[in-house]
Protein backbone atom coordinates (compact mmCIF):
# COMPACT_ATOMS: atom_id res chain seq x y z
CA UNK A 1 0.00 0.00 0.00
CA UNK A 2 1.42 3.39 -1.01
CA UNK A 3 -0.06 5.42 1.86
CA UNK A 4 -0.46 5.05 5.62
CA UNK A 5 -3.17 5.69 8.18
CA UNK A 6 -0.93 8.39 9.66
CA UNK A 7 -0.89 10.24 6.34
CA UNK A 8 -4.68 9.97 6.09
CA UNK A 9 -4.99 11.27 9.66
CA UNK A 10 -2.88 14.30 8.75
CA UNK A 11 -4.96 14.89 5.61
CA UNK A 12 -8.22 14.65 7.59
CA UNK A 13 -6.96 16.98 10.33
CA UNK A 14 -5.90 19.62 7.79
CA UNK A 15 -9.28 19.34 6.05
CA UNK A 16 -10.99 19.79 9.42
CA UNK A 17 -8.89 22.70 10.73
CA UNK A 18 -7.98 24.47 7.48
CA UNK A 19 -4.26 24.65 8.20
CA UNK A 20 -1.16 22.52 8.69
CA UNK A 21 -0.17 24.17 11.99
CA UNK A 22 -3.58 23.58 13.61
CA UNK A 23 -3.64 20.02 12.31
CA UNK A 24 -0.18 19.36 13.73
CA UNK A 25 -1.28 20.66 17.15
CA UNK A 26 -4.39 18.48 17.01
CA UNK A 27 -2.29 15.40 16.26
CA UNK A 28 0.53 16.29 18.70
CA UNK A 29 3.20 16.35 16.00
CA UNK A 30 5.50 18.99 14.56
CA UNK A 31 4.38 21.19 11.68
CA UNK A 32 7.22 19.96 9.49
CA UNK A 33 6.24 16.33 10.10
CA UNK A 34 2.62 17.11 9.20
CA UNK A 35 3.69 18.91 6.01
CA UNK A 36 5.92 15.98 5.05
CA UNK A 37 3.10 13.46 5.61
CA UNK A 38 0.75 15.45 3.40
CA UNK A 39 3.38 15.82 0.67
CA UNK A 40 4.07 12.09 0.74
CA UNK A 41 0.34 11.32 0.49
CA UNK A 42 -0.16 13.71 -2.44
CA UNK A 43 2.89 12.23 -4.23
CA UNK A 44 1.73 8.66 -3.71
CA UNK A 45 -1.77 9.44 -5.01
CA UNK A 46 -0.49 11.65 -7.81
CA UNK A 47 -3.08 14.34 -7.11
CA UNK A 48 -3.11 17.69 -5.26
CA UNK A 49 -5.48 17.35 -2.30
CA UNK A 50 -5.49 21.02 -1.30
CA UNK A 51 -5.28 24.44 -2.90
CA UNK A 52 -2.90 26.68 -0.95
CA UNK A 53 -4.17 30.19 -0.12
CA UNK A 54 -1.37 31.54 2.06
CA UNK A 55 -1.55 29.57 5.30
CA UNK A 56 -5.11 28.49 4.56
CA UNK A 57 -5.67 25.09 2.96
CA UNK A 58 -8.80 24.53 0.85
CA UNK A 59 -9.77 21.07 -0.37
CA UNK A 60 -9.30 20.47 -4.08
CA UNK A 61 -11.71 18.37 -6.16
CA UNK A 62 -9.63 15.29 -5.33
CA UNK A 63 -9.51 16.26 -1.66
CA UNK A 64 -13.32 16.39 -1.52
CA UNK A 65 -13.44 12.95 -3.13
CA UNK A 66 -10.95 11.49 -0.65
CA UNK A 67 -12.28 13.04 2.57
CA UNK A 68 -15.25 10.72 3.32
CA UNK A 69 -13.22 7.65 2.33
CA UNK A 70 -10.33 8.69 4.59
CA UNK A 71 -12.69 9.36 7.49
CA UNK A 72 -14.30 5.93 7.07
CA UNK A 73 -10.89 4.22 7.15
CA UNK A 74 -9.82 6.21 10.23
CA UNK A 75 -13.10 5.48 12.04
CA UNK A 76 -12.78 1.76 11.32
CA UNK A 77 -9.16 1.77 12.50
CA UNK A 78 -10.16 3.56 15.71
CA UNK A 79 -12.89 1.00 16.43
CA UNK A 80 -10.41 -1.86 15.91
CA UNK A 81 -7.84 -0.22 18.17
CA UNK A 82 -10.28 0.64 20.97
CA UNK A 83 -12.08 -2.69 20.77
CA UNK A 84 -8.87 -4.68 21.14
CA UNK A 85 -7.37 -2.43 23.76
CA UNK A 86 -10.39 -2.18 26.05
CA UNK A 87 -11.76 -5.66 25.34
CA UNK A 88 -15.16 -4.03 24.70
CA UNK A 89 -17.16 -4.48 21.52
CA UNK A 90 -18.48 -0.93 21.79
CA UNK A 91 -16.12 1.80 22.91
CA UNK A 92 -14.83 5.18 21.82
CA UNK A 93 -16.44 8.58 21.36
CA UNK A 94 -18.98 10.20 19.09
CA UNK A 95 -19.73 13.88 18.51
CA UNK A 96 -23.46 14.61 18.70
CA UNK A 97 -25.07 17.92 17.75
CA UNK A 98 -28.69 18.41 18.81
CA UNK A 99 -31.29 21.09 18.32
CA UNK A 100 -32.34 22.97 21.43
CA UNK A 101 -35.59 21.16 22.28
CA UNK A 102 -34.08 17.70 21.96
CA UNK A 103 -30.95 18.75 23.86
CA UNK A 104 -32.92 20.12 26.78
CA UNK A 105 -35.67 17.53 27.15
CA UNK A 106 -34.54 14.25 25.60
CA UNK A 107 -30.77 14.01 25.17
CA UNK A 108 -29.82 14.08 28.90
CA UNK A 109 -31.84 10.92 29.55
CA UNK A 110 -30.42 9.32 26.41
CA UNK A 111 -26.81 10.06 27.44
CA UNK A 112 -27.51 8.82 30.97
CA UNK A 113 -28.73 5.50 29.56
CA UNK A 114 -25.66 5.20 27.32
CA UNK A 115 -23.34 5.99 30.24
CA UNK A 116 -25.01 3.21 32.22
CA UNK A 117 -25.16 0.54 29.49
CA UNK A 118 -21.96 1.41 27.59
CA UNK A 119 -19.47 2.89 30.07
CA UNK A 120 -16.65 2.93 27.50
CA UNK A 121 -18.61 5.21 25.15
CA UNK A 122 -18.23 8.99 25.37
CA UNK A 123 -20.82 11.30 23.82
CA UNK A 124 -19.58 14.85 23.14
CA UNK A 125 -22.64 17.11 22.84
CA UNK A 126 -23.08 20.47 21.14
CA UNK A 127 -26.37 22.40 21.02
CA UNK A 128 -27.13 24.15 17.72
CA UNK A 129 -30.17 25.10 15.67
CA UNK A 130 -31.28 22.68 12.96
CA UNK A 131 -29.54 24.50 10.12
CA UNK A 132 -26.21 24.51 11.96
CA UNK A 133 -26.57 20.83 12.87
CA UNK A 134 -27.09 19.94 9.20
CA UNK A 135 -24.17 22.10 8.07
CA UNK A 136 -21.95 20.62 10.78
CA UNK A 137 -22.78 17.08 9.65
CA UNK A 138 -22.03 18.00 6.04
CA UNK A 139 -18.73 19.65 7.08
CA UNK A 140 -17.68 16.58 9.15
CA UNK A 141 -17.74 18.54 12.44
CA UNK A 142 -20.28 16.12 13.94
CA UNK A 143 -20.72 12.36 13.61
CA UNK A 144 -24.43 12.42 14.41
CA UNK A 145 -27.14 15.06 14.66
CA UNK A 146 -30.66 15.46 16.01
CA UNK A 147 -32.83 17.92 14.10
CA UNK A 148 -36.40 19.20 14.03
CA UNK A 149 -38.34 18.38 10.88
CA UNK A 150 -36.82 16.97 7.71
CA UNK A 151 -33.56 17.35 5.85
CA UNK A 152 -33.81 16.89 2.08
CA UNK A 153 -30.07 16.99 1.30
CA UNK A 154 -29.21 13.83 -0.67
CA UNK A 155 -25.92 13.45 1.23
CA UNK A 156 -27.73 13.04 4.55
CA UNK A 157 -29.29 9.88 5.99
CA UNK A 158 -32.21 10.41 8.36
CA UNK A 159 -33.93 8.27 10.98
CA UNK A 160 -37.08 9.50 12.75
CA UNK A 161 -36.85 9.29 16.54
CA UNK A 162 -40.20 10.62 17.75
CA UNK A 163 -43.01 13.03 16.96
CA UNK A 164 -43.53 16.41 18.57
CA UNK A 165 -45.72 19.42 17.79
CA UNK A 166 -45.53 23.17 17.98
CA UNK A 167 -48.06 25.38 19.74
CA UNK A 168 -48.88 29.07 19.47
CA UNK A 169 -48.78 30.50 22.99
CA UNK A 170 -49.85 33.68 24.74
CA UNK A 171 -49.45 34.89 28.31
CA UNK A 172 -52.44 34.45 30.60
CA UNK A 173 -53.14 38.23 30.52
CA UNK A 174 -53.03 38.52 26.73
CA UNK A 175 -56.47 39.37 25.23
CA UNK A 176 -56.31 36.31 22.96
CA UNK A 177 -55.95 34.03 25.99
CA UNK A 178 -59.69 34.34 26.61
CA UNK A 179 -60.74 33.29 23.09
CA UNK A 180 -61.82 29.76 22.27
CA UNK A 181 -60.53 30.11 18.73
CA UNK A 182 -58.13 32.46 16.95
CA UNK A 183 -58.45 33.48 13.28
CA UNK A 184 -55.59 34.09 10.81
CA UNK A 185 -56.52 37.80 10.76
CA UNK A 186 -56.02 38.00 14.52
CA UNK A 187 -52.61 36.33 14.15
CA UNK A 188 -51.54 38.99 11.64
CA UNK A 189 -52.59 41.75 14.06
CA UNK A 190 -50.55 40.42 17.01
CA UNK A 191 -46.98 41.18 18.08
CA UNK A 192 -44.67 38.19 17.77
CA UNK A 193 -41.39 37.02 19.28
CA UNK A 194 -39.93 34.05 17.40
CA UNK A 195 -36.94 31.75 17.01
CA UNK A 196 -34.20 32.95 14.69
CA UNK A 197 -34.12 32.09 10.95
CA UNK A 198 -32.40 28.72 10.56
CA UNK A 199 -34.13 27.17 13.57
CA UNK A 200 -36.26 24.11 12.76
CA UNK A 201 -39.09 25.54 14.86
CA UNK A 202 -39.09 28.74 12.80
CA UNK A 203 -39.03 26.90 9.49
CA UNK A 204 -42.01 24.72 10.41
CA UNK A 205 -43.95 27.72 11.75
CA UNK A 206 -43.22 29.79 8.61
CA UNK A 207 -44.46 26.96 6.38
CA UNK A 208 -47.67 26.50 8.40
CA UNK A 209 -48.61 30.17 8.63
CA UNK A 210 -47.42 31.53 5.29
CA UNK A 211 -50.67 30.97 3.37
CA UNK A 212 -52.81 32.14 6.30
CA UNK A 213 -51.01 35.28 7.48
CA UNK A 214 -48.02 35.97 5.20
CA UNK A 215 -47.08 39.24 6.93
CA UNK A 216 -46.53 39.08 10.69
CA UNK A 217 -45.46 41.82 13.07
CA UNK A 218 -42.25 40.19 14.36
CA UNK A 219 -40.74 42.32 17.12
CA UNK A 220 -37.89 40.09 18.25
CA UNK A 221 -36.02 36.99 17.11
CA UNK A 222 -33.96 35.05 19.64
CA UNK A 223 -32.05 31.79 19.67
CA UNK A 224 -32.87 30.79 23.25
CA UNK A 225 -36.31 29.39 24.03
CA UNK A 226 -36.33 30.52 27.71
CA UNK A 227 -35.99 34.14 26.56
CA UNK A 228 -38.97 33.81 24.23
CA UNK A 229 -41.03 31.94 26.79
CA UNK A 230 -40.48 34.58 29.46
CA UNK A 231 -41.19 37.43 27.05
CA UNK A 232 -44.57 35.88 26.30
CA UNK A 233 -45.30 35.23 29.98
CA UNK A 234 -44.45 38.80 31.01
CA UNK A 235 -45.60 40.78 27.95
CA UNK A 236 -48.26 40.98 25.29
CA UNK A 237 -46.61 38.89 22.60
CA UNK A 238 -47.39 35.63 20.84
CA UNK A 239 -44.83 32.97 20.02
CA UNK A 240 -44.69 29.54 18.43
CA UNK A 241 -42.72 27.03 20.49
CA UNK A 242 -42.34 23.26 20.85
CA UNK A 243 -44.85 21.70 23.21
CA UNK A 244 -42.04 20.04 25.15
CA UNK A 245 -40.61 23.49 25.94
CA UNK A 246 -43.87 24.98 27.27
CA UNK A 247 -45.72 21.98 28.75
CA UNK A 248 -44.96 22.97 32.35
CA UNK A 249 -45.98 26.60 31.80
CA UNK A 250 -49.23 25.47 30.17
CA UNK A 251 -50.01 23.07 33.01
CA UNK A 252 -49.34 25.76 35.64
CA UNK A 253 -51.31 28.47 33.81
CA UNK A 254 -48.50 30.88 32.97
CA UNK A 255 -49.07 30.30 29.26
CA UNK A 256 -52.15 29.52 27.19
CA UNK A 257 -52.11 27.46 23.97
CA UNK A 258 -54.17 29.22 21.31
CA UNK A 259 -56.54 27.21 19.14
CA UNK A 260 -55.92 27.94 15.46
CA UNK A 261 -57.82 25.18 13.59
CA UNK A 262 -56.21 25.95 10.23
CA UNK A 263 -52.69 25.22 11.50
CA UNK A 264 -51.20 21.74 11.93
CA UNK A 265 -47.64 21.91 13.22
CA UNK A 266 -46.88 18.28 13.94
CA UNK A 267 -43.19 17.60 13.40
CA UNK A 268 -40.57 14.93 13.89
CA UNK A 269 -37.31 14.86 15.79
CA UNK A 270 -34.82 12.85 13.74
CA UNK A 271 -31.25 11.58 13.80
CA UNK A 272 -29.11 12.53 10.80
CA UNK A 273 -25.64 11.49 9.61
CA UNK A 274 -23.65 11.49 6.38
CA UNK A 275 -24.57 8.63 4.06
CA UNK A 276 -20.92 8.13 3.15
CA UNK A 277 -19.75 7.77 6.77
CA UNK A 278 -18.43 4.48 8.09
CA UNK A 279 -20.65 1.97 9.87
CA UNK A 280 -20.48 2.99 13.50
CA UNK A 281 -21.43 0.66 16.36
CA UNK A 282 -21.76 3.65 18.73
CA UNK A 283 -24.34 5.20 16.41
CA UNK A 284 -26.30 1.95 16.41
CA UNK A 285 -26.16 1.84 20.22
CA UNK A 286 -27.58 5.37 20.37
CA UNK A 287 -30.40 4.39 17.99
CA UNK A 288 -31.28 1.35 20.10
CA UNK A 289 -31.25 3.30 23.37
CA UNK A 290 -33.33 6.09 21.80
CA UNK A 291 -35.87 3.56 20.52
CA UNK A 292 -36.15 1.92 23.94
CA UNK A 293 -36.75 5.30 25.58
CA UNK A 294 -39.68 6.00 23.26
CA UNK A 295 -41.11 2.51 23.82
CA UNK A 296 -40.87 3.01 27.57
CA UNK A 297 -42.59 6.41 27.29
CA UNK A 298 -45.46 4.95 25.21
CA UNK A 299 -46.12 2.14 27.69
CA UNK A 300 -45.97 4.29 30.84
Amino acid sequence: MRFSLKQLAVFHAIAETGGVSKAANQLAMTQSAASMSLSQLERSLGRPLFERHGKRMVLSHWGHWLRPKAKKLLDDARQIELGLYDQHLVSGEITLAASQTAAEHLVPTLISRIDSDFPEVRVDLEVKNTEKVINGILDYHYDLGIIEGRCDDSRIAQKVWREDHLVIVAGKHHPYAQYQQISPIQLSQAKWVLREPGAGTRRIFNTAIHHLAPELDVWREYEHVPVLRNLVIQGYYLSCLPYLDVAKDLAEGRLVALNVPEMDMTRTLSFIWRKDSADNPIRECIFNEAKSLISKHIHQ
